[in-house]
């Protein structure tokens, strides 16, 4: 298999795609407004805790209080395999009590309506370990299939690990030497002893350790052996991937490649495939498609033949679509980044055989995933269940907001990602273009996305530091249309009457 990862990086924002033999498997996204608070761990405030729920209510800073389940509060010594029966075992108002202070850990991004979900059981990711101060646990990544190296790494493991903690060794471990994991190690205790003598010294609500950005998550997480090359276009960002590569991967760094191009992602149509990725229908090569709905607390999945008639008999026909969009769906779910609950109601099938082969197929493309899940199989309406943990947001709700021009029925892309867009268009016909002054027309919104950044940044386009831009905002445009033309000298006077200059 050919694996790439591409970066598409500038000052407002980061696009990181997984690529596996031509096509787009992962999908993650970082922008100025829209930050990953997964991993963040803060000194929180009880505000209110719920016997009824066996939940808390915690104040870490945020517009909205974070929710702590009885389930997910840890005392030290607490073992990990035995973590879900806490809340048969012990009641949330024996463990927290309204104005206490505590230090807990986002686990999963505000959604919706909802605020942050935190747990006290803190975890601390390196390259090859994740340490687990609060509890006591030794864990392997399945990943790791040889046998003997498991073996091997869990006897190593249990001999280096801290007493009354936890940790988890990661894909990346393989191979790895006794002397690098003491190295990690002492790296990890020294970062959560930080966090202690800040949680001791602050007053709740406080920030006592931010998640890395996604330039270091990407060689953390992503940037391992079996892949080929790692193409980034900013050069800031390759020298920064190639700084933390020195660090967490050095015999990896020399496939970190810069390629200078505004349209990286267009490498393999990655641009197309991501954009089809946001839409509601997905086609299948054969005809048929997917209906991807979204709801706060599922996703529903519908197949359909649409185009695709067959050959032989109605029977074959379904069972080949159904196997298409078994694997479509692995795919689809992976790329938008879509966890919780899911429901997909495959087209009937009458024999038991032929759900059983669908229902495999499904299951063997899932297995791609590093993301955990599982499937039930089908129920007694004939649909199938699965599960994908969910901690942040997905791709859909990172890159878009509710539609101010349907009251909340759709969705638009964010002023954000479309000043991204129309940044590369500028850019690309700057490129092409004499004329150093352009005229882009956006709706309001978008002008004040674009004149926020170049207030807190200095400038739009540090690419083309000789270049002017007119701006103008243009309520009856739809939010994701712009205009953006070279400004001739005789348009010039018109444009510095109605539109804002920015350099």
């Amino acid at each position: 298999m050919n694996k790439e990862i591409l970066v598409d990086a500038n000052a407002f924002n980061t696009r990181v795609a997984v690529v596996e033999d031509g096509t787009p498997v992962e999908l993650y996204v970082e922008q100025e407004g829209s930050e990953r608070l997964v991993g963040n761990i803060y000194l929180g405030k009880v505000q209110n805790v719920l016997p009824g729920m066996q939940a808390a209510f915690v104040d870490i800073g945020l517009e909205k209080n974070a929710f702590l389940y009885a389930g997910d509060v840890f005392t030290p010594g607490d073992a990990y395999d035995e973590l879900e029966t806490i809340p048969e075992t012990r009641k949330i108002s024996d463990m927290l009590k309204p104005g206490q202070s505590v230090v807990v850990q986002v686990a999963k991004d505000p959604i919706g309506t909802k605020g942050a979900r935190v747990t006290t059981h803190l975890t601390l990711a390196g390259r090859s370990l994740v340490l687990m101060p609060t509890v006591e646990y030794i864990g392997v990544s399945r990943r790791i299939e040889k046998e003997d190296e498991r073996t091997r790494l869990r006897k190593l493991i249990k001999e280096l690990k801290p007493e009354g903690m936890g940790i988890i060794v990661r894909t990346a471990s393989a191979g790895r030497t006794k002397e690098a994991f003491i190295e990690e190690i002492e790296s990890l205790k020294l970062l959560y002893e930080d966090i202690r003598k800040k949680a001791k010294s602050q007053r709740a609500p406080k920030l006592l350790h931010a998640e890395q950005s996604l330039l270091f998550r990407t060689v953390r997480d992503l940037l391992m052996r079996d892949v080929d090359r790692l193409f980034v276009n900013d050069r800031d960002a390759f020298e920064q991937l190639k700084d933390i590569a020195s660090v967490m991967a050095p015999k990896l760094k020399a496939r970190i490649l810069f390629k200078d191009s505004e349209a990286l992602f267009e490498r393999c149509e990655a641009e197309s495939k991501i954009e089809k990725a946001l839409a509601r229908k997905v086609w299948l090569k054969s005809g048929g498609y997917l209906i991807i709905d979204r709801a706060e607390a599922l996703t529903v999945i519908d197949v359909n033949t649409g185009k695709y008639v067959g050959k032989d008999n109605l029977e074959k026909t379904i069972t080949a679509t159904n196997c298409e969009a078994a694997a479509e769906i692995a795919l689809q779910l992976r790329l938008r980044d879509i966890g919780g609950i899911v429901v997909i109601d495959f087209i009937d099938m009458e024999k038991e055989s032929n759900r059983q082969l669908v229902l495999q197929t499904l299951k063997n493309a899932m297995h791609e995933d590093h993301t955990r899940s599982h499937v039930f199989g089908f129920t007694r309406l004939g649909l199938v269940e699965l599960t994908r943990k969910k901690t942040g947001r997905s791709i859909g709700d990172t890159l878009k907001v509710t539609c101010p021009c349907c009251e909340g029925e759709g969705k638009v892309l964010a002023p954000h990602t479309v000043f991204n867009k129309l940044r590369k268009q500028t850019l690309q016909i700057l490129k092409g273009s004499k004329i150093r002054r352009m005229y882009i027309e956006v709706h309001p919104d978008v002008k004040a996305a674009m004149e926020s950044l170049f207030k807190k940044n200095g400038t739009l386009f540090p690419e083309v530091p000789d270049a002017t831009f007119y701006v103008r905002g243009n309520e009856t445009m739809h939010p994701e249309k712009y205009v953006v033309r070279p400004l001739p000298d005789k348009k010039l006077a018109e444009a510095k009457r109605v539109c804002t200059v920015l350099h």
